[in-house]
């Protein structure tokens, strides 16, 4: 027992001086990502010989990457109307190869514009007709 103790002492310890050399916070800045990317490639690039300390600052360096990376690199989700253009523009349809999906060239328009919303049954079409899922389009 006393060996496993000194030995989660000893890792304590490593740990300790760990955090005090690296001071890790929540990430506020391109710069201070940059240089917490630096560190976690330093200590990754040491593979199976990093310690359980390091493995520990590690999975610390990771989470608060992650945490300002998804912050501000998120992607943002396309409105419904923006997924239909960008499938009209890769498919090289214009507003009348619609019409098949909302009866006439007003209603395409309107929706178009923003002036209408999708109908269940229109995306129900448009999923069809593009073979895409139903999701793109709510």
């Amino acid at each position: 027992m006393r060996v496993v103790g000194r030995k989660k002492v000893k890792e304590a310890a490593e740990y300790a001086a760990l955090l005090s050399r690296t001071l890790p916070a929540v990430i506020r800045s391109e710069a201070e990502n940059g240089r917490y990317i630096a560190m976690l490639e330093e200590l990754d690039s040491k593979g199976n010989r990093m310690t359980a300390a390091e493995r520990r600052m590690a999975d610390l360096l990771t989470l608060l990457i992650e945490d300002f990376e998804e912050k501000h690199y998120a992607l943002k989700a396309d409105s419904p109307v923006e997924v239909l253009k960008e499938l009209m523009t890769a498919n090289n349809l214009k507003q009348k190869d619609l019409l098949d999906v909302f009866g006439t060239p007003s209603s395409v328009s309107e929706i178009l514009h923003g002036k209408r919303q999708l109908t269940t049954e229109h995306i129900r079409r448009l999923s069809r007709r593009f073979h895409v899922s139903a999701e793109v389009f709510i």
